[in-house]
């Protein structure tokens, strides 16, 4: 079944929602719980949940409201942003979050990785966040030299359990997603491909679980009305 999953990023302790990942860009729409109540209550069966303060400065910032959403909420929680090491990972699964995203390490240290894996295995996805089809690492500031659909061969053989695809030259415009960029990211791999960036349309979801995602995340769309999260949950539901 295809997923669609509200998006709750937390950046000062309040659910934000940026442009192409850039500080100071986008609008603020409360407190974080109160927004994962918000899709829940509309029928969310996933939350996606980000740190962006861990994101930018290296390690979680907002443990504590990612421990409330998960202990509140009887839905599975997926989270990224800042996780950096084992004991991060750790952490997040012991509190019950279901999948864990990791970039920066993906790509920086492949020692702790493969740690990682080897302690959590299916739960480990992989974040490639991508501009221009060249992955990104350390909150979208700096480019790692690999290419996305090599980054997909390589990570698939050390048994993740999938991939949460962002393409950043969309993320947050609300313009339509590049429907051929997360193609060639599905056909790469055999494993799950969560999609993520410029999803603001029924149709954009459509398409997406048509070329082979298993979800999207969706973000700006939502929060300021564009894209009707209940005929979203009514259409893929079954």
């Amino acid at each position: 079944m295809f997923d669609v999953i509200p998006a709750v990023d937390i950046k000062d302790g309040r659910c934000v929602q940026l442009v192409q990942g850039k500080p100071g860009t986008g609008d603020e729409y409360g407190g974080p719980v109160m927004a994962a109540e918000r899709w829940v209550g509309s029928g969310a069966r996933r939350l996606h949940v980000i740190d962006l303060d861990g994101a930018f400065k290296g390690r979680q910032k907002n443990f504590d409201s990612i421990r409330e959403i998960v202990e509140r909420f009887d839905v599975p929680v997926q989270v990224g942003g800042g996780i950096r090491s084992y004991s991060a990972v750790e952490r997040l699964i012991d509190l019950g979050v279901d999948r864990v995203f990791v970039g920066t390490i993906a790509f920086e240290d492949r020692d702790l990785l493969e740690r990682v894996v080897d302690g959590f295995g299916e739960s480990i996805y992989i974040s490639i966040d991508a501009k221009d089809g060249e992955v990104m690492v350390d909150g979208w500031t700096k480019g790692s030299g690999v290419e996305v659909t090599e980054a997909c061969k390589e990570f698939e053989e050390l048994g993740v359990g999938g991939f949460l695809f962002t393409n950043i030259d969309k993320e947050g415009k609300m313009e339509g997603i590049d429907i051929d960029s997360f193609k060639r990211v599905i056909e790469a791999t055999e494993l799950p491909v969560v999609a993520s960036g410029g999803v603001s349309s029924i149709q954009d979801l459509v398409d997406l679980d048509n070329a082979g995602a298993s979800g999207a995340v969706v973000g700006s769309a939502l929060y300021n009305g564009k894209l009707d999260f209940s005929k979203a949950i009514d259409i893929f539901s079954g």
